[in-house]
């Protein structure tokens, strides 16, 4: 018996310091815990966004981009629910406020922005009945006038709804106000000097756009969105001299409050993802990369990524994070893209360790 407790104290202080030294260090490991279909072989799956169903957050849809055919829409199983033939959609992401729902997509083919407006009530019932898919057609669009790429939606005032555009050969980038069912150009802003900048996401309570430049010089900057619609107050995050490898790409908001939480972005030259502070500096915190478990592939070359920091489900009880797999290496057959779901919980384990 003392044998015994003395092998079970001994394995509880090895188990401890094991987790101690795992959250110690500056990355770490997750598994998904399901999957997408790939895209088909002519297709090309890029950008996810997720719609939050607050009467049923299990209800709720995850949309994927393939920027060469239009934009599937997903349960939280990752099945298929529907397929919209809406086109070269890159980029996808959306904003709900009060009961409607404004999803945009950069329409890479005729260099568009488009906008589709759903009642949240619609999107419900359509979830429940386990067939929902994006119009072909978009509700509203505007040129872009130059090489649309990335997009993020944004709410400021509490109440206004606005749009981000950022530009595949250039600096460039267009923000839209959409209101009374009419996208409002309202300014165009250089990204400092980049010469391609796709990954964007907007901070609707700090009022600031994170923007990743992809190509030449590899950064990821913060800018603050004035009362006048103006870009100000940059800041250079991280680069290739800091911890970002290759290009980066996707990012994400964990909102941990209203006003603090962490960035999360897709380093795609070494597969990881980085953590940054919310708030300026944005200090690198760590990263983490997705490897395989016994049912489902790592995540390589990531392109787009989304975050819900909420409960969702008994699969999904902190929170849901997507991303977007550059090659499903798990099939049997030629590896394409999809998209992976993965909890949020050790994600947030390890958060909260560094911040202890």
């Amino acid at each position: 018996m003392i044998r015994i407790k003395s092998f079970n104290l001994l394995f509880l202080f090895i188990l401890i310091f094991y987790v101690h030294n795992l959250y110690a260090l500056k990355e770490f490991s997750i598994s998904a815990i399901f999957e997408t279909p790939q895209v088909k072989f002519n297709g090309n799956a890029d950008d996810p966004a997720i719609w939050l169903n607050k009467n049923d957050p299990n209800l709720s849809i995850i949309f994927g981009t393939d920027k060469y055919n239009g934009i599937y829409s997903y349960n939280l199983k990752g099945e298929t629910i529907g397929f919209s033939n809406a086109g070269s959609i890159n980029n996808i992401d959306l904003r709900t406020h009060n009961d409607m729902t404004y999803i945009f997509g950069t329409d890479s083919a005729n260099n568009n922005i488009n906008v589709w407006v759903y009642k949240n009530s619609y999107l419900h019932q359509k979830s429940m009945e386990g067939d929902f898919s994006i119009d072909e057609e978009p509700h509203f669009f505007d040129k872009v006038n130059f090489l649309a790429y990335g997009v993020c939606g944004g709410l400021i005032n509490n109440k206004e709804i606005i749009v981000f555009v950022t530009e595949a050969k250039g600096p460039r980038v267009k923000l839209w106000k959409f209101s009374n069912n009419n996208l409002e150009i309202m300014n165009t802003f250089n990204n400092s000097n980049a010469s391609e900048s796709e990954g964007c996401v907007f901070d609707d309570e700090n009022n600031k756009l994170f923007i990743s430049e992809e190509n030449e010089q590899g950064v990821i900057r913060s800018y603050s969105l004035s009362k006048d619609l103006l870009l100000t107050n940059k800041i250079n995050i991280d680069d290739r001299n800091g911890n970002v490898v290759g290009d980066p790409e996707g990012l994400a908001l964990l909102k941990t409050t209203s006003n603090d939480g962490y960035l999360i972005a897709s380093s795609q030259g070494n597969s990881t993802f980085n953590i940054y502070d919310r708030n300026k500096p944005h200090k690198f915190v760590g990263s983490f990369k997705i490897i395989q478990n016994s049912f489902i592939d790592g995540v390589t070359d990531t392109d787009g990524v989304e975050i819900v920091n909420t409960y969702l489900n008994d699969d999904f009880p902190n929170g849901l994070l997507v991303v977007q797999d550059g090659k499903n290496t798990g099939e049997n057959t030629l590896p394409k893209e999809n998209f992976k779901l993965l909890s949020l919980s050790e994600i947030k384990k390890y958060l909260i360790y560094q911040e202890n």
